[in-house]
C-alpha cells in the first residue's frame, strides 16, 4: 500500500477566533498543524484546549488589529439584529489613534509578509504549496475613494511590494497630520481596511511570482469574534470553513483570487 503523503499547515493568530477554528478543522482533516500566537501562554492554552477534542498533531497570520479606537457599545448598537449588508459601517464612530494604526499595519500586513517570507523556502519543497491570507470584506477596492492609493492598488500589472510600502507610509503620514478624511482613504476603520487591502495586493504579487503555488485571500464573513465585539452573524466554525476549503483545494485550482467566503469576487 502506498504511503499517504503527510500534510502540514502553519496557522497564525491561532489561539482564538477564526484562527483557532481553522486549526481545529485542519487537524480534524488529518493535517499536522503548527499553531502560532503572538502570546506564547495563550498559544499553549489553545493547544491544551484542542487536545480535549482529541487532536494531538499540533506544534507550538489571521491575527488582526483594528487600528482605531471603537466604543464597543456604539459598535453593538450599529450592528445588532442586522445582516452585514444592512450595517452602515461608515456611521460607526471611531477615534483615530496613530499608535494603534501603526501597530495595525505592522501586524496585519508586515506580520503576514514576514511569516510568509520565512516559510517560503519550506513551501517550495512541497508538491502542493498553499497560502491563504485572511482578509476582510471592507478591504475591497470599491471602499476606496478614487485617488492615488486606489490607482496604485488596483493596477495588478504594476503592483510591487515597494508600491504597497509607499501607500502604507502615506496613510500613516496623513493620519499623523489629521488628513485622512480629506485625502482619498476609506472611511470604514481606515488603518484596518488599508492594512487588509495591502494583504490583498501582496497576495496578487505572490501568486504572480510563484505560479506553481495556490495563493489566495479570503474574507471569512462577519464572524462572532473579539474583533466584532462578539456581534457577528457567523460562528467561528462557519468562519473557518472557507479558510480550510481554500487550504485543501486540489491541484489545478484558482490562484491569485479574492474570495468572499467560498465565492471568488473582484478585489
Amino acid at each position: 500500500m502506498a504511503e499517504t503523503t503527510k500534510r502540514y499547515a502553519v496557522v497564525t493568530g491561532a489561539n482564538k477566533g477564526v484562527g483557532f477554528g481553522t486549526v481545529k478543522q485542519l487537524a480534524s482533516n488529518g493535517v499536522t498543524v503548527v499553531l502560532t500566537a503572538r502570546d506564547e501562554k495563550r498559544g499553549l492554552e489553545a493547544v491544551e484546549k484542542l487536545k480535549e477534542f482529541g487532536l494531538s498533531d499540533l506544534v507550538v497570520n489571521n491575527a488582526a488589529i483594528a487600528g482605531s479606537q471603537v466604543n464597543p457599545e456604539d459598535f453593538r448598537s450599529a450592528v445588532s439584529g442586522k445582516k452585514p449588508e444592512e450595517i452602515r459601517w461608515r456611521e460607526i464612530p471611531t477615534i483615530p489613534n496613530y499608535k494603534l494604526a501603526e501597530e495595525s499595519l505592522k501586524t496585519n500586513y508586515y506580520g503576514t509578509k514576514r511569516v510568509t517570507e520565512a516559510l517560503l523556502p519550506l513551501l517550495q519543497l512541497s508538491d502542493s504549496p498553499r497560502i491563504v491570507n485572511v482578509s476582510s470584506g471592507v478591504s475591497k477596492l470599491m471602499n476606496f475613494p478614487n485617488g492615488w492609493a486606489k490607482e496604485v492598488l488596483s493596477d495588478a500589472e504594476s503592483l510591487t511590494e515597494e508600491r504597497i510600502d509607499a501607500v502604507l507610509a502615506e496613510h500613516l503620514e496623513d493620519l499623523k497630520q489629521g488628513l485622512v478624511e480629506n485625502k482619498s482613504w476609506p472611511t470604514i476603520f481606515p488603518p484596518y481596511t488599508v492594512s487588509k487591502t495591502a494583504v490583498n495586493a501582496y497576495t496578487r504579487i505572490l501568486a504572480k511570482k510563484y505560479p506553481n503555488f495556490y495563493i489566495n485571500c479570503v474574507s471569512p464573513g462577519f464572524v462572532n469574534t473579539d474583533i466584532t465585539f462578539n456581534t457577528g452573524t457567523l460562528t467561528i466554525e462557519e468562519g473557518a470553513e472557507s479558510l480550510v476549503w481554500l487550504a485543501l483545494l486540489p491541484n489545478g485550482s484558482p490562484t491569485g483570487h479574492f474570495f468572499s467566503r467560498k465565492e471568488a469576487t473582484p478585489f
